[in-house]
This record gives structure tokens, C-alpha cells and sequence, in this order.
């Protein structure tokens, strides 16, 4: 009986209880996002394992888009790699042969699924 009047004192005087772990990773707002991993990925295909990351402190989801130039000087989509990527943002790299496409995102779950690809 004792122990049930101690306990409803402590909802009583407690009522955030269960806010107090909520507000501690209130600035680790990227924490819980999931993004597509994938080593080669090909018009709605992983060649690989298709798995998931979960995004830690300073991670985008990434997509890099790789491609291959034509003589003409087009380029024409080879495959994708997805992954977790810390420090990632958005840029093209071009080379003689190839262009690399680095799409980062953290708006949502497995935001990292390229379109139209």
C-alpha cells in the first residue's frame, strides 16, 4: 500500500518524466534519419547488398551519381553509389573519361534514392 501511494506521488510531482530523455538529443536533429546503402546501384537495382545507415552527427544521406563521358562530350549515367556520408555536400567532379555527382540530403528518410536513375 505504501509503495503505491510513493509511486503515485512520483507521477504526481513528475508529470515530464518520460519529455526529460526527448530534450537530450533535441540538437542532434539529423540523429534517426535512414538512408539507402548500396555499393553499385542501377536503375532501381543494387548490384550489392541493399542495407540501410542510420545518419550520426555531421552525416548526410549521399548519393554519388557516376558517369561516363562520351566523345561528344555527353554524359551518360553509369551507376550510383548510396551511403552515410559525414561532412557531405552537393558537387560535380569532371574528369577526362568520367563526372562524378555528389547529391546530399537530410530532409527525410532514405532521401538518397536517385530519381529518375
Amino acid at each position: 500500500m505504501f509503495a503505491l501511494l510513493l509511486l503515485e506521488m512520483v507521477f504526481l510531482f513528475c508529470p515530464y518524466w518520460g519529455d526529460l530523455h526527448e530534450h537530450d538529443h533535441e540538437n542532434d536533429e539529423d540523429l534517426g534519419t535512414m538512408c539507402y546503402k548500396c555499393k553499385k546501384y542501377h536503375l532501381g537495382l543494387c548490384y550489392d547488398v541493399m542495407s540501410s545507415c542510420t545518419l550520426k552527427h555531421s552525416q548526410s544521406c549521399a548519393a554519388e551519381n557516376f558517369y561516363i563521358l562520351t566523345r561528344k562530350g555527353q554524359s551518360m549515367y553509369h551507376y550510383s553509389r548510396l551511403s552515410c556520408m559525414t561532412n557531405c555536400e552537393d558537387i560535380n567532379f569532371l574528369s577526362f573519361e568520367k563526372r562524378t555527382e555528389l547529391i546530399c540530403c537530410k530532409h527525410s528518410n532514405y532521401c538518397n534514392l536517385p530519381m529518375g536513375l
